[in-house]
């Protein structure tokens, strides 16, 4: 889940005159947001192309320049000062939600631009470079299926040479004001850098259309887009690559920061401090979400303890441990085999989801394989979303970089999470319905109720008839483990001052994760400090919601009517969600 949220990007849209036949409040407010949108997907290329609207397939902006910076705050302010113009009181219930949603994201944008998050515009989990190529493989968002669609790419591809150049710029600012990423996590970035810089365009992944012509293609424009390709490839696209992984690796690198706390950059203690409100959405402290953390890794131990004497296991908890990382029968041996078990998997699920829902999307999502340049760094699995009308499908990705961080006995719940009924219900559910804003349908910056759902998914396998086996229940309690420890160690390292070194420490103690899995984790949370504390405050919150709506209503409780509730918010901050439920809750009275 890695998408700037819909609402910020409302922020760049310009003020257009509202139909003057608007008769109440709320369908002035309604055409407003409608204008605001289209305008945010013209001045937000990529977002239009991930959500299947090809209209702007051939734009790209170019975001690293000064000026945009500032028509962006510009235009923060201004969208807020419309958004005051609306007469709150006078709204309908459900949109005097939205209004309140868009005030808060608003105003939390613009207090956000004090930080200069511009001068980290790439780590070892994302950035231009690795999305860029991504999109250019032919196995993305970018759509390869007729002449249009390559020539948009070539425009779009030319665009962005601009800004690699004014990320070098920006990363050259980053370090005059001592505003780096970490040294440790940038010596990752290198390997990704270049296997990108290659020299021949046919072996950069960017080839891969040009291998690949659907049949819709002439031949005469075959042969004039792969002379194009190859022309701009050489001339522009790879010479821009070389020059950011020279610089990376002889200018950038060498000066980055050995802190690894975001508390020790300039003004770094209010800027953790604003990334974690984001992703909680909650009130809550770093010291209170240490505090938490450390009571659920506890509690998590213990239930562990418990598979270890059911299954018979002679050792301790450690021991136990070890031999889940050591013993070859856990793992699979060849990738196929993994994504195949996950396929099969999806067809298991995928029968069993009634029993808990009344709601499904449309469209079903597809099991692929992370790509191979970025797989090294990447997470163990993501989900990418599908279109709204169910035309391309959602995409549960699957790392298979190495196997042994991929353990059988935890693929119930890595499908469960990322699939369905997690990541693939939560967005494409919202996505699909038409009644909520588009802000709502597309957003996805509430990290506490996007992965607090997923992580809550995750709870459901026993009621949906997985986890027979206790091997499989271990796997739930492990990956449960980790969104706890992720309470430990974020705050850890960017407000108690946690090294890297105790930070991986902690958790290889405290799980049977592989090393290689534990040390990707804790760079995640060295580069993007908050956002992995939003995933189990978030399940906690759902967790808690659904215990009080049972024992309100007693037999009144119905769970398909629950997690409808939940599912059809669209996305919302768990205070907004908390209003929801219990306003269902005394509907049902």
């Amino acid at each position: 889940m890695r998408r700037r949220h819909a609402l910020s990007l409302l922020a760049t849209s310009l003020s257009l005159s509202l139909p003057a036949f608007a008769a109440t409040e709320s369908e002035r407010f309604h055409h407003w947001l409608d204008a605001q949108w289209e305008l945010t997907l013209q001045r937000q290329p990529i977002l239009a192309t991930a959500l299947g609207d090809p209209r702007y397939n051939d734009r790209l902006i170019d975001t690293t320049t000064a000026a945009y910076r500032a028509q962006a705050k510009r235009e923060l302010q201004q969208t807020l000062k419309e958004l005051g113009g609306f007469r709150k009181d006078q709204l309908e219930a459900k949109d005097r939600i939205s209004y309140s949603m868009l005030k808060l994201d608003l105003e939390q944008n613009l207090a956000g631009e004090r930080f200069p998050d511009w001068m980290q515009p790439i780590s070892q989990i994302g950035g231009l470079p690795s999305f860029l190529a991504q999109m250019g493989t032919g196995q993305s968002i970018q759509p390869f299926k007729t002449t249009k669609d390559y020539d948009d790419w070539l425009k779009r591809l030319a665009l962005a040479v601009p800004l690699f150049d004014g990320s070098i710029a920006n990363m050259r600012d980053g370090l005059k004001a001592g505003v780096t990423q970490p040294k440790a996590v940038m010596e990752k970035v290198l390997p990704q850098l270049q296997a990108l810089a290659v020299t021949d365009p046919e072996q950069s992944l960017f080839w891969g259309p040009i291998k690949n012509f659907p049949e819709a293609v002439p031949a005469a424009d075959r042969e004039r887009i792969t002379a194009e390709m190859r022309k701009l490839l050489s001339a522009q696209v790879l010479p821009a690559y070389a020059r950011l992984l020279a610089f990376v690796r002889d200018d950038y690198t060498p000066k980055a920061r050995k802190s690894t706390a975001w508390s020790a950059l300039p003004d770094g203690k209010a800027w953790y401090a604003y990334r974690v409100q984001q992703s909680t959405t909650l009130k809550l402290s770093p010291d209170e979400i240490h505090a938490i953390g450390l009571k659920e890794v506890a509690r998590i131990l213990g239930e562990m303890e418990g598979v270890r004497k059911q299954v018979g296991f002679q050792g301790d908890l450690k021991v136990f441990f070890k031999h889940l990382q050591d013993d070859p029968k856990y793992y699979y041996s060849k990738p196929e085999d993994l994504l195949n078990g996950y396929r099969e998997l999806q067809k298991k699920i995928n029968g069993l989801t009634p029993k808990l829902f009344d709601i499904h999307p449309k469209a079903d999502y597809e099991v692929k394989e992370v790509e191979a340049f970025r797989a090294e760094s990447a997470a163990g699995a993501s989900y990418q979303n599908g279109t709204a009308d169910g035309s391309r499908p959602g995409v549960f990705y699957v790392n298979t970089f190495n196997l042994k961080a991929q353990p059988i006995f935890g693929m119930e719940t890595l499908s469960l999470h990322e699939a369905s009924p997690g990541h693939h219900f939560q967005i494409s559910i919202a996505q699909e319905d038409q009644t909520l804003p588009k802000f709502r349908r597309y957003g996805s910056s509430y990290t506490a109720y996007v992965e607090g759902w997923a992580l809550y998914a995750e709870s459901l396998g026993k009621e949906l008839g997985l986890f027979t086996d206790p091997y499989q229940w271990y796997g739930r309690l492990s990956d449960e483990q980790l969104r706890a420890m992720r309470l430990v160690v974020d705050t850890g390292l960017h407000h108690k001052g946690w090294t890297r070194e105790k930070a991986i420490q902690y958790m290889l103690d405290n799980s049977s994760m592989a090393e290689s899995d534990v040390v990707s984790e804790v760079e995640r949370y060295i580069v993007w400090p908050g956002q992995a504390l939003g995933y189990k405050i978030g399940q906690l919150e759902i967790t808690k919601l659904r215990a009080e709506a049972t024992a309100a209503l007693g037999p009144k409780f119905d769970i398909k009517g629950f997690h409808r509730v939940v599912l059809t918010a669209g996305q919302v901050p768990l205070p907004v969600l908390r209003e929801l439920v219990m306003d269902w809750v005394k509907s049902r009275r």
